[in-house]
């Protein structure tokens, strides 16, 4: 059931540009195959992810994962999490369970398109070209940038927009045989 339709932009490509910095994770590269860990039909796990670089001033992250390829006309947000410290430069894997038990305290998980409060990993449709998940860290020049409980992803950074001073992104694929 491949789904004919063009390839979406890079999400952050339509945003104004910032100061660059690293992400790495150990489960992928950069435009490599994310492991099935991270896939609903697999383990339903957030990779591990490590950031480096980041711009002077920051105070907060915002971490997240789109899938610009779903056949939606807003994409996908499979995770959010708004309020991360700026003294945390890392996520351990599975950091994104309902639970929160390994986000560093003061960190909010929004709901994702999933309509839960935690990760939901890669799930396009069976036999669909494989779909781009950006995980993206946003450094933020505020520890406060007004987000609560409640927030949708897509509200979260239009809120945070204004203090946005960096951005680092790694993004992975996954398809589901048909």
């Amino acid at each position: 059931m491949s789904l004919d339709r063009p390839q979406a932009p890079d999400p952050y490509s339509l945003l104004p540009q910032v100061d660059a910095f690293t992400l790495t994770s150990p489960s992928f590269d950069d435009g490599s195959d994310l492991p099935a860990t991270h896939a609903v039909s697999g383990d339903n796990l957030s990779p591990a992810l490590s950031w480096s670089g980041q711009p002077e001033g920051t105070a907060s992250f915002l971490v997240t994962c789109y899938d610009p390829d779903a056949p939606t006309p807003s994409g996908f947000w499979h995770w959010c999490v708004v309020g991360v410290p700026a003294d945390v430069t890392e996520l351990t894997e599975g950091a994104g369970s309902a639970d929160g038990g390994a986000l560093p305290e003061g960190a909010l998980t929004l709901a994702n398109d999933f309509g839960t409060e935690d990760f939901g990993g890669a799930a396009p449709p069976p036999g669909d070209r494989p779909h781009r998940y950006v995980f993206a860290v946003t450094a933020l020049d505020t520890a406060d940038p007004g987000v609560e409980p409640g927030t949708s992803p897509a509200k979260a950074h239009f809120l945070t927009l204004e203090h946005v001073i960096g951005r680092a992104t790694l993004t992975g694929t996954f398809a589901e045989p048909a």
